[in-house]
């Protein structure tokens, strides 16, 4: 009797390229999960596929490509009746790595990046992550975004214009954001209102994603002195209802996990960092979004027990 065996190599192919298709599909969306789908119908239209491609890393990275534009275009209609504002998904580990690209996987994974990205259209998004941040040549480009290699260098230019006008938002040394996060969290523990307004650039901001399906602090808290006095009030009570802040690096940043009493994830945090100076503070807390992080708290009985653990005399100079 013959024995027939499933053809591995389909499989073994994609399972290698896996990280930077999931790459590749989270800066073109900004959603873990939306990511992972494409990745997962990438996945199923090339196990389906009767021929194979003379090289897999092209012919999948234009296909999760392709499905990630058709995805991001539904988004966007999604994301223009979004109650608040809108935040990337946070991402805790970026799987791929290119050391020859080191400098332009961490700059494109950053809040900010992702932000600035939402401002250009479907077809420039992609066009600038596959050229801009992953090297593809212009005629793998052209093939993954159905246009002519002219037209992908004209969509290039207009999103390198479009990035390049608001990276010094975001441009700051690895080490220095390091150094001065870790005396962020040491004054933020501490309740140190002086600590953190020194640290607090004057026009910082300090703003949140809710999707209106978890408690926020209005549109957010504006200018050093009102962010310190809001931190350092929030978290000691925070602690004595068993919460805990696990700095964390954060899409590339310096951040930080809030935990519930039983580990459960109630937020995420991240830092811009500029000129020595914390500039904006984003705190992602749409349980939505937190999902592929863990089981989730309910925030609201978060900070129903938090403020009932504020002492009437906890106000700090």
């Amino acid at each position: 009797m013959r024995e027939f065996v499933a053809d591995v190599r389909p499989a073994g192919e994609f399972e290698e390229l896996r990280p930077l298709l999931f790459s590749i599909a989270y800066r073109i969306l900004g959603s873990v999960s939306e990511a992972e789908d494409a990745v997962q119908e990438t996945w199923l239209r090339y196990e389906a596929c009767p021929t194979r491609p003379a090289s897999a890393k092209a012919f999948l990275s234009a296909m999760v490509s392709r499905i990630a534009i058709d995805v991001l275009r539904s988004a966007r209609v999604r994301r223009e009746e979004y109650a608040g504002q809108w935040f990337p998904e946070p991402l805790l580990t970026d799987p791929y790595e290119d050391p020859e690209r080191s400098a332009e996987l961490a700059d494109s994974v950053l809040m900010a990046a992702l932000l600035l990205l939402e401002r250009l259209s479907p077809l420039e998004r992609a066009v600038f992550v596959l050229r801009e941040v992953f090297g593809f040549g212009f005629g793998e480009v052209a093939s993954a975004v159905g246009r002519s290699e002219a037209a992908c260098r004209q969509l290039a230019v207009r999103a390198r214009r479009h990035m390049d006008a608001g990276r010094a938002r975001f441009d700051a040394d690895r080490r220095e954001r390091e150094e001065l996060a870790g005396r962020f969290f040491d004054a933020f523990r501490e309740g140190d209102v002086a600590g953190l307004r020194t640290l607090l650039a004057a026009d910082v901001k300090m703003v949140g994603d809710s999707g209106g399906k978890a408690p926020l602090w209005g549109k957010g808290v504006f200018g050093a002195e009102n962010t310190a006095r809001m931190l350092a009030a929030f978290l000691a009570p925070f602690i004595r209802i068993g919460g805990v802040v696990e700095p964390h690096e954060v899409n590339g940043q310096p951040g930080a996990i809030f935990r519930d009493r039983d580990g459960k994830v109630v937020n995420t945090l991240t830092l811009d960092i500029l000129d020595g100076q914390i500039q904006t503070i984003r705190a992602v807390i749409n349980p939505d979004k937190l999902r592929h992080l863990g089981p989730v708290a309910d925030a609201f009985e978060v900070v129903r027990e938090t403020n009932q653990a504020r002492r009437p005399d906890f106000d700090q100079e």
